[in-house]
């Protein structure tokens, strides 16, 4: 068994290894093992969220380190790595979306763009550079931009940790300020007191205790008494702001980058073909 212990000889001498072992996909499975748990708590409890959430973000960088240290770098690690940062993203923004539905189809194109860019970089990256071509690897004739983005490890954590940092903070906005009107920051009329203290009773089933009534009043005491302080998720959101609008700027390049390289391939496709035919005149 090696250091790492995710490879043992076999008879031969050949040695076998266990990709799914790789210290940084193990990691990988602690960000997602954090992040679920995280959205497990986001509905109610901000602080924890937050905390979960963010360590599940900064073992990210960890991974890379990993697989530069052990020489584990693998194309199933990188798909790993990309595939829980989109869904994590995405499922931070959904709850955006229900928690500001005034501002849902911001969120909603950010999701999109999200999801759209990476996938079409990706799929270029692998159509056009080859199996072995890393989406990372990005000349600098094709954009500077993702060049730099990509190449450079510490612009990229930056733009993805305080892209990440923004809206979390928005997030702790939704539990604090009474500015953007969450709506278990809003005065409960009296019709809706009787239904929540209808809804409020104890439910004596297994899974009445498990599946708790989001709407009962313990549920929106619960959540009024984690309502924090605003001023700190305002100077996160300020400070993050301008990263997480240069991050989508990144995105627009990245998409349009990509879709011009997959239509250079398709050009040159065609030509190889013949097309388009000569019609006789």
């Amino acid at each position: 068994m090696n250091v790492n212990g995710s490879a043992h000889t076999v008879p031969g001498g050949a040695v076998k290894e266990n990709i799914f072992l790789f210290w940084p996909n193990v990691i990988g499975y602690v960000r997602i093992v954090l992040a679920l748990a995280s959205l497990y708590y986001m509905p109610l409890h901000p602080r924890t969220c937050s905390l979960l959430y963010s360590v599940s973000c900064l073992l990210d960088a960890l991974d890379g380190y990993a697989a530069r240290a052990f020489e584990q770098s693998t194309r199933f690690g990188a798909v790993l790595d990309m595939v829980t940062d989109r869904c994590t993203t995405s499922c931070l923004l959904m709850f955006l979306a229900c928690a500001f539905p005034r501002w849902t189809i911001v969120f909603q194109g950010l999701l999109a763009l999200d999801f759209s860019s990476h996938y079409m970089h990706m799929y270029a990256s692998l159509v056009m550079g080859g199996a072995e071509t890393s989406h990372k690897n990005v000349d600098k004739s094709r954009s500077w931009i993702l060049s730099l983005y990509y190449t450079n490890k510490t612009v990229l954590f930056v733009f993805c940790a305080l892209n990440e940092l923004f809206f979390i903070a928005l997030y702790l906005l939704s539990f604090s300020s009474p500015l953007l009107s969450p709506s278990l920051l809003s005065s409960v009329g009296e019709a809706s007191a009787a239904q929540i203290q209808a809804g409020g009773q104890v439910n004596s089933s297994l899974l009445g205790q498990i599946f708790v009534n989001p709407y009962s009043a313990a549920a929106l005491e619960f959540a009024r008494a984690n309502k924090m302080d605003s001023f700190w998720p305002w100077v996160l959101a300020g400070v993050s702001f301008p990263v997480m609008a240069g991050k989508q700027l990144i995105n627009a390049v990245q998409l349009v980058n990509a879709s011009k390289w997959l239509a250079e391939g398709d050009l040159q496709s065609r030509k190889q073909q013949g097309l388009p035919r000569k019609k006789n005149d």
